[in-house]
């Protein structure tokens, strides 16, 4: 597993050079809610795709 300085490091990597503060921030955001994504299906669990329908269906349907 990366540390955040390497993965901060990736990041800036992967931006054009004349990328804005606000487009570093934007991509730092996204990374954050990504992981605390994988944390909480860790210890939460996920739904499989058929529940998701059918938990759809039941939100949609009159």
């Amino acid at each position: 597993m990366s540390t955040a300085k390497e993965e901060v490091k990736t990041i800036l990597d992967k931006l054009p050079d004349d990328c804005s503060l606000e487009d570093v921030q934007y991509h730092l955001y996204v990374v954050e809610k990504i992981h605390r994504g994988i944390e909480r299906a860790d210890k939460e669990g996920v739904l499989s795709q058929d529940e998701v329908e059918r938990k759809f269906d039941k939100w949609t349907s009159k």
